[in-house]
């Protein structure tokens, strides 16, 4: 039961993360769904690095932004990105609903 309380405390709301950009505070959105998946729909923010290519391509990464990682619904892969994240030292969450949820808020 702990670690699923562990990881409600990392996802982020949808309302949160665009009230901090609006703010003009350091966040970067990196989504890890595929590149195909990616250009049907994405936040628009957000950057596309799969899930399989983090550790790969960790330079377009900003260690001194909060890092959200989104995917389609939330919970999935950008959980698990946003663990990576974690454990590589970066102050990383993932996206509550994910790309779904931010799209359906316009």
């Amino acid at each position: 039961m702990k670690e699923i309380d562990n990881t409600a405390n990392e996802c982020i709301q949808v309302e949160e993360v665009k009230r901090a950009l609006q703010q003009n505070e350091k966040i970067q959105i990196i989504d890890v769904r595929s590149k195909e998946e990616f250009e049907n729909y994405h936040i628009p923010e957000a950057i596309n690095i799969a899930l399989s290519e983090i550790e790969n391509q960790i330079n377009q990464i900003k260690k001194d932004h909060k890092i959200i990682i989104a995917c389609g619904k939330g919970g999935g892969r950008s959980m698990d990105g946003a663990k990576l994240l974690k454990k590589m030292g970066y102050n990383a969450n993932w996206l509550c609903g994910g790309t779904n949820e931010w799209l359906n808020l316009k």
